[in-house]
């Protein structure tokens, strides 16, 4: 059955510190003071909350998915050197609007470029990849920029990155034999058999419904609380979706436990027929 931030024998927490440097080990130690740039007041700054948040998802897209949910299939373009799961974003579940004071410039991921060119592409042709980490930095990066070992930009992609090579879903599928295909067609319980042991009990596997009525494999998004333990449990707190362009034609949820679901193979050439 297809778990959304249910328990499993992994309890609440795995440890990801083994690819943590000390930076990011501080984690857990909060910055009371909010982070801004040399033009907002620190005073306005210190009078408000934003550290507020427990827990935050780390979410992994699967390309050919991603372009099928789309209302608009000829908006999709995937890059020829996507081959894989690609970062959707990593986001603090908060319940406070959070301080929009930290610009973000392209100096800040220069030396991060390539990498996230690879693991973190804007899957649309009319947004660049820089305008896609710049949108998930202004509604997500900053919300997160109150602890130390995220706060500044380049420490916010760096972190996702690390987080992206910790959880290499396509490798350990492909281990397990599960493998994109046009025909073959897989159950949540398959999926969860493989990922469990390496995501924890808190993870959501997600799917889309596409225009031919097939469910497709979509996301999975891992729970972590701010010390990058495994299993955080969001509680009231709620997760705010990011909008795509193209209006999906049946929103992101849970694959359903019992319906086999397609995990289509990428296709770059042919983003809108994976399967031509």
């Amino acid at each position: 059955m297809n778990r959304s931030f249910g328990h499993s024998m992994w309890g609440s927490a795995v440890p990801l510190l083994l690819i943590m440097s000390t930076a990011v080990v501080a984690l857990q130690h909060l910055n009371p003071a909010v982070l801004r740039d040399s033009n907002y007041d620190h005073q306005e700054a210190q009078e408000k909350t934003f550290c507020t948040w427990r827990c935050m998802i780390f979410t992994l897209q699967w390309p050919a998915a991603f372009c099928q949910s789309l209302d608009n299939v000829s908006l999709c373009h995937i890059p020829k050197n996507v081959t894989s799961w690609t970062i959707h974003g990593l986001w603090p579940l908060h319940t406070e609007t959070c301080c929009n004071c930290w610009t973000m410039f392209p100096s800040d991921v220069q030396k991060l470029e390539a990498e996230l060119n690879d693991n973190w592409p804007s899957l649309l042709r009319t947004r660049s990849s820089y305008k896609f980490w710049q949108m998930e930095w202004s509604k997500h990066g900053a919300c997160a920029a109150c602890v130390d070992g995220i706060n500044s930009p380049h420490k916010y992609f760096q972190l996702s990155l690390q987080l992206r090579q910790q959880y290499d879903l396509h490798k350990l599928l492909e281990d397990a034999g599960i493998t994109p295909s046009c025909d073959r067609r897989y159950k949540v319980a398959d999926v969860q058999q493989v990922l469990d042991p390496h995501l924890g009990a808190k993870y959501e596997i997600q799917c889309v419904t596409d225009s031919k009525g097939r469910e497709l494999w979509f996301q999975v998004k891992v729970s972590l609380s701010r010390n990058l333990m495994l299993g955080c449990s969001a509680g009231e707190e709620k997760e705010e979706e990011d909008h795509q362009e193209g209006a999906p034609p049946s929103p992101r949820h849970p694959c359903p436990p019992q319906t086999p679901f397609y995990y289509l193979p990428i296709n770059p050439e042919h983003p809108e027929r994976p399967c031509s």
